[in-house]
């Protein structure tokens, strides 16, 4: 009897015990949802999205490397400090790597073009690719250890890939073209506990940190030109920039490491002026699993097969917009961090006539409600329209990759923010709540858009899923003034979702075929 009572005590103990552990998860949960934007009184009384005009930006900073080229986008600027991001765009030259570093805020990467190897080191976790024991005449003494590291993964143009805050990753050109990827980092992110200002650490080489200049002076007016024209022209020390291991004793890294002082010299960077991405000397030896080129290809049929599956779930253990995780659907150490949104057969909106979008969130991606990002990549074909819209809970930051579009912004006032041509290469951000459209040139317009929300909503204003749709005839007749007649055309003139064909341009190509 004694001993059912113990059990029964440790039963009601336990069940006390994971009661307050799921509470404590929901709180974490709910903190985590909850951006520091929002919890930042002296940032909302800056009234930082007060903008009332919104620039077409290209990059403000290069840094020239041994094997590539880092451009960044100046933090400072008004709409960035609205968003709440800093962005850079890296371009790795073939056999280039970019050294191991890590952030203070997490980032969510696009690749534009190319195709490469990442690899992402989380701390803790088993070193599971491991070299073969046999091959020991390759460049291995004998007797020595074999080597072993993290999982690799492997990028290709269209991938998008999440990088938590903290986390050290570093990226290699093993393709036969310029690998080219843009990377978002959200500095208004929970996780982020030092400031608004990006940071990179780097653990390896002499690296220049591409925001460094930007911190120590904020970035602004004829001191931020000067310093522009001042690297252009390579006035700059190298002795300002050093990874993490210059600022410690060589004595202790001596002992930490068990290594001699001359290995010491090479971990701080001692005569080393290949800043963050350096060209390997022959190729980049790497435990990886062989593969043939038909197996890439069922991999990835298999990949996107499987995400689809995997969405399908999720959207059905959803209940009110809400995912219920359980916790165990992936582990730390082996989660995905990578989904193609480029793939054309991956598109969750298609229109023949009008283009295409594909969507990644926390529903195909979980690891996204963690960084609490996601991500839009759009296609829109000659003249066509993205219908006037709104995100609901969002900032976006639209990155231009190929042709050209109008896009006008409106904010709650009714005012244009901006109304202007974007082009490749650009970046435009659009406030949460602010409306917005774009209709492609002759050329067409393709874009990705980096949103503050891990499952961002658009709510379309023209089209078949649209707020106008939604309302009564009587009330649309009454609030614009115009007859029951006009009211059931603008509801209903419009099929399509959020995609539009142009019935300017079809008219005007209607009439030049008759003449």
């Amino acid at each position: 009897m004694a001993f059912i009572v113990i059990t029964m005590a440790n039963t009601k103990a336990l069940l006390s015990l994971s009661f307050c552990f799921f509470l404590l998860l929901q709180g974490t949960s709910a903190i985590s949802r909850s951006r520091s934007r929002s919890q930042d009184e002296s940032y909302r009384q800056q009234n930082q999205c007060q903008i009332d005009r919104i620039e077409a930006r290209e990059p403000d900073t290069r840094v020239e490397a041994e094997a590539g080229l880092i451009e960044s986008w100046n933090p400072n600027h008004n709409q960035f400090q609205c968003a709440g991001v800093a962005v850079v765009r890296y371009t790795i030259q073939q056999n280039g790597l970019h050294l191991p570093s890590y952030t203070n805020t997490p980032q969510l990467v696009y690749i534009v073009k190319g195709r490469g190897i990442l690899g992402v080191t989380f701390p803790g976790c088993p070193e599971t690719f491991e070299e073969s024991q046999r091959g020991q005449g390759q460049g291995q003494s004998q007797g020595s250890q074999p080597d072993r590291h993290q999982k690799l993964r492997h990028v290709r143009e269209g991938d998008i890939v999440a990088i938590p805050a903290g986390v050290a990753y570093w990226s290699y050109n093993n393709g036969d073209q310029q690998l080219v990827f843009v990377s978002l980092l959200d500095t208004s992110n929970v996780n982020n506990q030092l400031d608004d200002n990006p940071r990179r650490f780097y653990l390896a080489g002499n690296p220049e940190d591409e925001f460094e200049q930007l911190r120590r002076e904020g970035g602004r007016g004829a001191r931020f030109d000067e310093r522009i024209r001042e690297r252009s022209e390579g006035r700059h020390s190298s002795e300002n920039y050093r990874n993490i291991f210059k600022g410690f004793n060589s004595r202790y890294l001596e002992e930490a490491f068990n290594v001699d002082s001359e290995t010491v010299k090479r971990l701080q960077g001692q005569n080393d002026d290949r800043n963050s991405i350096i060209r390997v000397k022959g190729t980049l030896d790497l435990v990886s699993p062989l593969r043939s080129s038909q197996e890439h290809q069922r991999e990835e049929r298999y990949e996107d097969e499987r995400q689809r599956e995997i969405e399908q779930e999720r959207r059905r253990m959803s209940r009110g917009g809400r995912y219920e995780a359980n916790g165990l659907e992936e582990t730390f150490c082996s989660m995905r961090l990578r989904e193609n949104i480029g793939d054309p057969s991956r598109a969750d909106v298609f229109t023949p006539q009008a283009g295409r979008i594909s969507t990644v969130n926390s529903y195909n991606l979980p690891i996204l409600r963690f960084l609490q990002l996601s991500a839009e990549r759009g296609v829109l074909y000659k003249n066509a329209i993205y219908t006037p819209h709104w995100n609901v809970n969002a900032h976006s930051v639209m990155y231009v990759l190929r042709g050209r579009a109008r896009v006008q912004v409106v904010n709650h006032m009714g005012q244009k923010c901006f109304d202007g041509e974007v082009r490749q290469g650009q970046i435009v951000t659009v406030p949460q709540n602010h409306a917005v459209v774009k209709q492609a040139s002759s050329d067409g317009f393709e874009w990705v858009s980096f949103k503050t929300n891990d499952n961002a909503w658009v709510s379309p204003l023209a089209g078949r899923t649209s707020v106008i749709r939604a309302l009564p005839e009587a009330v649309l007749a009454n609030a614009f003034q115009i007859s029951r007649d006009q009211a059931r055309n603008l509801k209903y003139n419009r099929e399509e979702t959020v995609l539009l064909t142009s019935s300017t341009s079809s008219r005007r190509e209607d009439r030049a075929s008759t003449m």
